[in-house]
């Protein structure tokens, strides 16, 4: 089992990598009034049929080839109803899965978020043909990184060049820092 819930965004990207997308959107939303975590996670990949669909929750169940189970997502789901939260899983074929996993913010078996930071910048380094759009939110403050933006300005100098790959980690957690002020959820 998955000890952060950053973890669990790891997994579904990596779900979404799979899925040939070349965009994924990872959205952090935190309302400390709200009582209210959510995490959502949307990709442009090949998406899945109806059957696919409904068998992805069973822990039972996967498409890879290399093993016969895939717990992810069923302990992404187990991990929100049980602190109070909702999981929904959306798909299409040819146009992508969308992941939205909401917590009870105060509940005391809530999973810490954790290192998101370093699971957003690895994601982006590691994976230099995939676009991300990254959207951190704290009590209505938030801040965006996108890779587009980032392609545009560098040109040909991948995101994973060290210089760069410093940078949006100092970009991440700064950014992070100035809207909750440090503030660990």
């Amino acid at each position: 089992m998955m000890t952060e819930l950053s973890l669990h965004v790891l997994d579904v990207a990596n779900n979404s990598i799979r899925a040939n997308a070349n965009l994924i959107e990872i959205k952090i939303i935190i309302h400390r009034k709200a009582d209210l975590l959510k995490i959502k996670i949307s990709d442009n990949g090949c998406g899945m049929d109806k059957e696919q669909l409904s068998k992805v929750e069973d822990p039972f169940f996967t498409t890879r080839t290399t093993r016969g189970v895939g717990l992810g997502i069923p302990f992404f789901k187990q991990a929100a109803i049980s602190c109070g939260g909702n999981f929904k899983i959306e798909s299409l074929p040819e146009c992508g899965t969308k992941v939205v996993a909401t917590f009870s913010l105060s509940h005391i078996d809530r999973m810490p978020l954790g290192d998101i930071n370093s699971t957003i910048h690895t994601l982006i380094t590691l994976n230099p043909t995939v676009d991300f759009i990254y959207y951190y939110e704290f009590d209505h403050r938030s801040f965006q990184l996108d890779t587009r933006e980032f392609r545009d300005i560098l040109g040909n100098i991948p995101l994973n060049t060290p210089e760069v790959s410093t940078y949006i980690k100092e970009y991440l957690k700064e950014n992070q820092r100035e809207v909750d002020d440090g503030i660990q959820v």
